[in-house]
């Protein structure tokens, strides 16, 4: 039984966190035998919880004053001062106290070498090196919300990227040679000078630090003519472009890529190639994932390629299932659904829908020590902590592992993807032998997933009892809350056809994407989901269980529309009415179905 702190009571007081969060929590920084995280770090880190809910309920523990900063109207003097007093610093320290998000602030007046100290985390030991280091002897350490300290640090001590600016300092130097390509292939000496000669390294590097900090999912590296190179980062689901490098040969890019990453081979240029790197990006390793294909182009003596890039950051995995933002019903069938022994838990969306991300936060919600789970996925993205996690290699191909995962004496088993007749009969079979069974497949909607499965082979009455729920869903654009603007009129009839009301526009309820701002990407900023969640009933079943040679989608609908279930149009209509994504996008989100 969780013995609580003050600290515990006072954030289960507050409704910030639920006991069960708090155990798993426990369970985790009992785990950690060597060096264990502090509780609160865990909450927000691994459960997502606002930092700002639990960091502020520390400081108020300890009574540690608040302070409110309104940066839009910070004044320059002040601004000068502040990075007079960081600059004044040691600067092992000054990294030190930036890294940790604490930003000496002013000293006080009237009290001589007196320094007010502003922290995210009041209770960080780095503090008590400012009087061991510094001149300030005596010190107030004040709590600072995550967002004003972020932005302040933005205007005291942006971040460098020190690849980009040493590019920014010697100019252009990506002197294209005469050419680097022959009749008979590509001349490797060539290619070997021009990167040399041109920092593409300090490029390559640059870039991928940056889409970390901008938090992109994906780096694209195209060629883009002759001699330039165009890179593009995923952001919100959406590419834009970056930058555009000329004076660049594409084939020598790609060359840089390869030799900075492992598992690919530099002078292979016919087959496609998957290879991987990591770097520290500030203080943080992050992992990334790279694939490389061969691309035509009009030019038959170049050899170009395709270079895509997916950045994996352990920081963006969410381990509370309620973070996901699931609607009231679809979010409580989905935890009844995980909540019980056996039972397959299938997530469908097309790519880049977040089909990882749910099954994710539904394993951590159901992992403990006391059950063995095991995972098969191809590849392995994300560590999961507590679970057995099978790598695929050309020793052991996906169906053998599956196989292998029967004899491992499981209780909860994750399948990367139902893939076939072999793969969908052993989900059955695992979730009809006392199995908690996550997967995804690539369906449009929650019923096609029946009908596409019952098409593989599996037999009607199996489907109806082995399945617990389907989950459908796809990924939209949020709206900025800073510059998002009430819907134009012109717009009015497309909301109408769509379904909102004319007294929800008269209201005022409807908003649009705004011009952008320095808080946004072009009027959008995150993504939420839209879904509609399949819960199994008995109607459900036995409408499965009726069926003849088709399965019947419509009917299986019209079941679970009555029983309360939002179909992804209608769960769209509801983030809209919130203010939280637009028209354009549940429109394209929905447009296939």
């Amino acid at each position: 039984m969780l013995k609580l702190t003050r600290y515990s009571e006072l954030l289960l007081k507050k409704g910030i966190v639920e006991k069960d969060i708090l155990e798993k929590a426990a369970i985790i920084q009992a785990g950690e035998a060597e060096n264990p995280r502090k509780l609160e770090e865990i909450l927000v880190t691994d459960f997502k919880i606002d930092h700002d809910l639990v960091y502020g309920t520390l400081a108020e523990l300890y009574a540690f004053r608040k302070i409110k900063i309104n940066t839009e109207q910070f004044e320059s003097n002040q601004l000068a001062k502040t990075k007079e007093l960081l600059n004044s610093f040691p600067e092992k320290l000054r990294n030190e106290l930036i890294y940790k998000k604490i930003l000496p602030y002013r000293a006080s007046t009237g009290r001589k070498g007196s320094l007010i100290v502003l922290a995210v985390d009041t209770t960080d030991r780095i503090v008590q090196q400012i009087p061991l280091q510094t001149e300030y002897k005596k010190y107030e350490v004040v709590y600072c919300p995550l967002a004003t300290m972020e932005q302040l640090i933005g205007m005291v001590a942006p971040q460098k990227n020190e690849f980009l600016e040493i590019l920014e300092e010697v100019g252009e130097q990506m002197n294209e040679l005469d050419d680097v390509s022959k009749d008979s292939g590509l001349d490797e000496y060539a290619l070997d000078e021009e990167i040399n000669k041109s920092l593409l390294v300090n490029l390559f590097e640059g870039c991928i630090l940056e889409a970390v900090r901008r938090g992109a999912s994906d780096i694209h590296i195209m060629p883009f003519g002759r001699s330039s190179v165009d890179f593009y980062f995923r952001i919100d689901g959406k590419l834009m472009r970056w930058h555009r490098q000329e004076n660049t040969s594409p084939e020598a890019m790609a060359a840089v890529v390869k030799d900075r990453s492992s598992g690919v081979d530099r002078f292979e240029r016919d087959n496609a190639q998957d290879g991987f790197t990591q770097r520290l990006v500030d203080g943080h390793l992050i992992r990334f994932r790279i694939s490389i294909i061969p691309i035509v182009s009009s030019e038959i003596e170049r050899r170009y390629e395709s270079v895509v890039i997916r950045v994996i950051d352990d920081r963006n995995v969410i381990t509370d299932l309620r973070k996901l933002g699931f609607q009231a019903k679809a979010e409580k069938d989905f935890l009844k659904s995980i909540s019980k022994s056996k039972g397959i838990i299938l997530v469908t969306g097309p790519t880049g829908s977040g089909k990882s991300t749910t099954l994710m936060a539904a394993l951590y919600n159901v992992i403990d020590p006391s059950k063995c789970v095991l995972t098969v996925e191809d590849p392995v993205e994300y560590v999961i902590r507590g679970a057995r996690q099978l790598k695929i290699s050309h020793k052991m191909n996906f169906e053998e592992a599956i196989r292998a995962i029967l004899r491992h004496d499981p209780d909860i088993v994750m399948v990367g993807e139902i893939r076939d007749k072999i793969t969908a009969e052993i989900a059955i079979k695992l979730a009809n032998t006392g199995h908690l069974t996550f997967s995804t497949l690539h369906t449009n909607d929650a019923p096609s997933a029946v009908s596409r499965l019952y098409k593989m082979g599996a037999e009607p009455f199996l489907l109806a009892y082995a399945i617990n729920i389907i989950i459908a869903q796809r990924l939209v654009r949020k709206l900025c809350p800073e510059c998002r603007q009430p819907l134009s009129k012109e717009k009015y009839p497309a909301a109408l056809e769509m379904g909102i009301t004319q007294e929800e526009l008269d209201k005022g309820l409807v908003y649009e994407a705004g011009p952008g701002c320095k808080k946004c990407n072009g009027g959008y900023k995150g993504r939420v989901n839209i879904c509609e969640a399949l819960y199994f009933t008995p109607e459900i079943r036995q409408s499965i269980v009726n069926s003849g040679k088709e399965i019947d989608e419509d009917e299986i609908r019209r079941i679970a529309e009555e029983q309360g279930m939002l179909s992804l149009k209608d769960s769209g209509l509801d983030r809209i009415r919130n203010g939280l994504s637009s028209l354009e996008e549940i429109a394209y989100a929905t447009s296939e179905d």
